[in-house]
């Protein structure tokens, strides 16, 4: 029978933007005169949705607005979300860093929280002595920490400093043993930031195995990361977060989904050339814009394993036969591939005026990277310059593809191969 652990309705964090964040004197004597006269905080009226790129007379910004959810015993939440859309702010909230201005947080047992790097220790202190002051604010008794203290420093791998100040590690180091002390001791919930993204790679694995192990055991966990590949294969629920407010919540695969076709994610899929003055050629022949497509959807956003679609529109002013070449660069400035339509033994006739070309590659089988294109165009003969737009366009390969399991670091590789596995029996 399923338990709720934790129940979030209707939470919302208003805040005044300025030097001053908490407020001003006459501010806070009207609100204290509204609310004698049970009336509503005249300031709540006048706050806006936070979008951070937009400007407004408002002093006033909601955080966070309306925000509600429901998380079972044992249940994996990932919230996911640009910066500034509220994710750190509900952290600080549920974690009682921070008091909602609307709203409520009900929470059945004890929770254990790392939201910044040295979050609950104190830099004099050693680390031996942090690992007793943070369980004794999560409410552990002496026994019960020094239980764990062994399974802590191991998993911490700091053992040779832990009777060092804190204030002589590395942000790294911190990290490590404020993780290992917030996931071995017995708190119901865990709730972990991307602060993880400042540990190694060897770290980061360790630590989603060990969220999952604490999963497994009916503890919850909440985590906030920007990394989709994590998220996907740690989390069962998403939270999706945009300007303060909650826009989905349910199942991680559809969360995801939502995530990477919103407006904010899915951009510049769409280029026009008209005004690009930086080409070399003749320009007999023109490109004039770009369309990326992928499952019929306009986005430049892509998994391991999509299929990307180019529409490409180009302009002759004279009937001349040309080729048309697409070049790929990683984030290296490495060249992948210098593919023309040749190779693919298509050839175009010539024209004057205006045509569009489809362009559908195969499953794009490569990391998670951003990557450039610069377009060609040219006699097929002597191979000259009629019209080249270099790095003109991009697209990325993001985390979370349904076919890679696995945290992926920048220096995994360029491409993605799932070779045929087979073991020979070769006992005779």
């Amino acid at each position: 029978m399923s338990e709720t652990v934790l129940e979030v309705d209707k939470l919302s964090k208003q805040y005044r933007l300025g030097q001053v964040g908490t407020g001003t004197i006459s501010h806070d004597l009207n609100r204290f005169w509204h609310k004698i006269r049970g009336k509503e905080d005249p300031y709540l009226k006048v706050s806006e949705t936070n979008i951070r790129s937009q400007d407004s007379d408002s002093k006033y910004v909601w955080a966070l607005k309306d925000v509600g959810f429901k998380l079972e015993k044992g249940e994996v939440l990932g919230v996911i979300g640009k910066n500034g859309a509220g994710k750190s702010t509900l952290l600080k909230m549920l974690s009682r860093i921070t008091s909602p201005t609307e709203g409520s947080i009900k929470i059945k047992g004890r929770m254990s929280a790392l939201l910044e790097v040295g979050t609950g220790f104190h830099l004099e202190l050693t680390g031996r002595e942090n690992i007793f002051l943070n369980g004794a604010i999560l409410g552990m008794t002496k026994k019960e920490i020094s239980s764990k203290l062994d399974e802590i420093v191991e998993f911490s791998g700091c053992s040779r400093y832990l009777d060092t100040p804190v204030k002589r590690y590395s942000s790294g180091m911190i990290v490590r043993l404020g993780f290992a002390v917030a996931a071995h001791l017995e708190s119901e919930i865990l709730i972990v930031d991307e602060v993880l993204a400042v540990g190694d790679q060897e770290f980061q694995n360790k630590s989603i195995g060990k969220m999952q192990d604490i999963s497994r055991t009916g503890r919850t966990v909440i985590f906030v990361s920007h990394n989709l590949n994590s998220i996907k294969s740690l989390c069962t629920k998403g939270l999706l977060i945009e300007n303060g407010k909650s826009v989905f919540f349910g199942d991680i695969d559809t969360t995801i989904s939502k995530y990477l076709s919103s407006g904010d994610v899915a951009e510049h899929h769409s280029i026009n050339f008209s005004t690009n003055t930086d080409r070399i050629g003749s320009g007999q022949i023109k490109f004039e814009s770009i369309e990326m497509f992928t499952n019929n959807k306009p986005t430049n956003k892509l998994f391991t394993g999509d299929k990307l679609k180019l529409k490409i529109k180009i302009k002759s002013v004279i009937d001349i036969r040309f080729k048309i070449a697409i070049q790929i660069y990683n984030s290296s400035e490495i060249r992948l591939t210098n593919i023309t339509n040749m190779d693919s033994k298509f050839s175009f006739d010539p024209f004057t005026g205006k045509k569009t070309i489809d362009v559908e590659f195969d499953p794009m089988m490569l990391y998670t990277d951003t990557y450039r294109i610069s377009l060609w165009i040219g006699d097929p003969a002597t191979n000259e310059h009629i019209d080249y737009l270099k790095h003109c366009c991009e697209f990325e390969i993001v985390e979370g593809s349904p076919i890679i399991n696995r945290a992926l670091s920048k220096s995994t590789g360029i491409f993605f191969m799932q070779p045929k596995w087979t073991v020979l029996n070769t006992n005779k």
